[in-house]
């Protein structure tokens, strides 16, 4: 039975089930290990939000958002977004609605900073995610970053 689904922030006291969240073995090539979100987060701390994804006082997942970060790179600030940067489902906790909470808490997230476009990536093919994204509402922009897809889905 489901609880009530909520985020909670890394912190000394559970970091240790962070590093232990393990996605499913067929998945493990589609997205990268929690350590290294971890590793991403200390090295960019003004634009990553970790978060443990619970359902009560269990840990079912992990997301990653990230905001105004600099798109293309430019130094300019043209192309600022914000989005889902990484996502780890605990394997056996899939179909269960802890992604798509996750993605409605980041789109949360952004509305309450202020934005109204929510970026992700994925990577493409059978085995990958492109389908929970399209059925969430995102739309493929045609852009690529690091081989991966570009979805992008509006705040309306």
């Amino acid at each position: 039975m489901k609880t009530a689904l909520r985020l909670m922030k890394i912190t000394p006291s559970n970091i240790d089930i962070a590093l232990g969240l393990k996605v499913r073995p067929d998945q493990e090539h589609l997205v990268a290990p929690v350590v290294k979100s971890l590793a991403e987060a200390y090295v960019y701390p003004d634009i990553a939000w970790p978060r443990l994804i619970l359902d009560g006082d269990r840990t079912v997942g992990f997301l990653m958002a990230f905001f105004d970060i600099d798109w293309n790179g430019d130094g300019k600030g043209t192309d600022l977004r914000s989005g889902l940067w990484r996502l780890n489902i605990a394997a056996g906790e899939q179909g269960r609605g802890c992604g798509r909470f996750a993605v409605e808490s980041v789109a949360a997230e952004i509305r309450r900073r202020g934005g109204t476009r929510f970026t992700t990536t994925w990577h493409p093919g059978e085995s990958g995610p492109e389908g929970f994204y399209l059925r969430l509402g995102f739309r493929l922009t045609g852009e690529k970053s690091g081989g991966q897809t570009v979805g992008a889905l509006e705040l309306l």
